[in-house]
């Protein structure tokens, strides 16, 4: 199928890839504008990008893209069969949906309709859920609310932080979206017959907002279970201010009762 991929970070990656390596053909990507993303004034390309250009793929940047009808144009000439967007970092307007024969299909990193929006994997750490997933679903107006073609589960070990969970999903995400492109490409009229709502999950609604600074300063007065929630669910980005210093905390771990029984110890 001829696609066009969406997406920015390092999550995004193994998608791409898995794309690049198959039959089908990117025709283009669509990727956030480079920006200053460390000291100095430099302005660094997203992953995607980089990984674009390296394959020859052409690579388009807009800095919007709501109402942007030059960019619009330029989608529509592709003629595409589908765009696959994963972690793109904005939401497609119903003009942009409906350019593409097939449709418009995201890999979401939850358990849709828990944690619809920007950090699905941030807050399933940070409220200690026991399970997440990745699910594909047919994009529509709404945030994250599309009609989910594939979902699996996934549990969250006692182990897993930001870093090591994401890795999972990131991976996980490439494989359902590709297998969701066979089921695409061998029966594109049936598929709509394979949808299913997300009402019918019967599912709390949560929404992930994103992640600032104040998130990831940690308040020592907070309870142990949920200091250690942040610490894995925002790594590696939590700290505390120590003699007016800003320091990290990579790793913490709740005492057991033997150790807390010798801290007391005189």
């Amino acid at each position: 199928m001829n696609i066009i991929f969406w997406g920015t970070p390092d999550y995004s990656i193994e998608s791409l890839k898995i794309l690049i390596d198959s039959h089908h053909k990117i025709s283009a990507v669509v990727t956030q504008p480079d920006k200053k993303r460390s000291r100095g004034s430099k302005l660094i390309a997203s992953p995607i990008k980089k990984i674009a250009l390296d394959h020859d793929i052409p690579v388009f940047t807009p800095n919007k893209i709501k109402n942007n009808t030059s960019f619009i144009e330029t989608l529509k000439s592709f003629k595409s069969d589908v765009f696959v967007v994963i972690a793109y970092g904005k939401i497609l307007s119903r003009e942009i949906l409906a350019i593409p024969r097939y449709g418009c299909w995201n890999a979401h990193a939850s358990l849709l309709p828990r944690w619809r929006g920007a950090a699905p994997i941030h807050w399933a750490l940070l409220k200690g859920d026991s399970f997440t997933g990745v699910g594909i679903i047919k994009m529509d107006e709404g945030l994250d609310t599309g009609d989910l073609l594939l979902e699996e589960k996934v549990r969250i070990k006692e182990s897993d932080n930001l870093l090591t969970l994401s890795q999972k999903l990131s991976i996980l995400s490439s494989n359902l979206i590709y297998k969701s492109l066979e089921i695409i490409e061998k029966e594109p009229i049936a598929v709509k017959s394979k949808l299913s709502p997300q009402k019918l999950k019967d599912l709390e609604i949560k929404y992930a907002r994103m992640i600032n600074k104040e998130d990831c300063k940690l308040d020592l007065n907070d309870s142990a279970e949920h200091i250690m929630r942040k610490v894995k669910g925002l790594f590696p980005r939590s700290f505390i201010i120590h003699n007016g210093k800003l320091l990290k905390i990579l790793n913490v771990r709740l005492l057991s009762q033997t150790e807390k029984g010798r801290e007391k110890e005189p």
